[in-house]
């Protein structure tokens, strides 16, 4: 669904090799970026483990309540892929080994090599539409307002690229970016405070950094109006010149 006329987007990761530790999740702020510059707002990002009633309970909250959702995890070759399975429950469908997969897998495998466990990544849902891998052939799929990606990084871009396709594009989020430096967030929260007040289209936040030099801090202003955004990075401009003339209080 639209929000405000927004194109809005969840990002739902699967397995438990990212909630214990093991592998970290490379894939979330690679999705946010890219649906940004297609105008698709990242409005949440779940984690959920290797558990059918888990991942179906999230898809079914997350497809209910934002235009797309895009799940990373859980369709390779082994027994604990089950991420197919669960879509499929979720969307009360059937799933069953799909000719077409099998044929995009017979492009990189030998027919004598497609043995039980790889033809496991063919079992796609009824209704589902196939999503193209360059990379290892073995497909993701689409079906409804869910896209199934692989974990791995470089698939799943190569997924989201053949995916890119098929979504609808919002106007795109600008972004400004306004430093602060050392001036304390604590000097200027206040007045920041206000001019977020007065420019509703404008969302603006303050993100300090830390270094061996010191802190360093960022005020950075998005939206999808030029025009109110430039008017509000030069409100936060004018701020930040007027405080650092008055000089920073130990």
């Amino acid at each position: 669904m639209e929000q405000n006329g927004n194109i809005t987007a969840a990002v739902l990761v699967i397995g438990d090799e990212i909630l214990s530790g093991r592998t970290q999740d490379q894939n979330t702020s690679y999705i946010a970026r890219y649906l940004g510059e297609i105008g698709v707002e990242l409005r949440e990002a779940r984690v959920v483990p290797d558990v059918t009633e888990e991942i179906v309970a999230a898809v079914d909250a997350l497809r209910r309540r934002y235009t797309y959702v895009l799940t990373t995890g859980g369709i390779g070759p082994t027994h604990d892929d089950i991420t197919a399975d669960a879509i499929a429950a979720a969307f009360g469908v059937e799933i069953d080994e799909d000719p077409r997969a099998v044929a995009m897998l017979l492009e990189r495998i030998k027919p004598e090599d497609l043995n039980a466990a790889r033809r496991r990544m063919a079992r796609i849902p009824k209704g589902a539409e196939l999503i193209e891998n360059v990379i290892s052939k073995a497909p993701g799929f689409m079906i409804g307002n869910v896209i199934v990606m692989a974990g791995v990084p470089i698939i799943m871009q190569a997924m989201l690229d053949a995916a890119a396709g098929r979504l609808a594009r919002g106007a795109k989020v600008l972004v400004a970016t306004v430093d602060a430096d050392s001036l304390p967030e604590g000097r200027y929260a206040a007045d920041l405070s206000k001019i977020a007040e007065a420019h509703e289209k404008v969302t603006i936040g303050s993100y300090p950094s830390f270094s061996s030099a010191g802190v360093r801090n960022q005020i950075v202003l998005r939206s999808r109006d030029a025009d109110e955004l430039e008017r509000a990075a030069g409100a936060v401009r004018s701020l930040i010149a007027r405080l650092s003339a008055n000089g920073t209080p130990i």
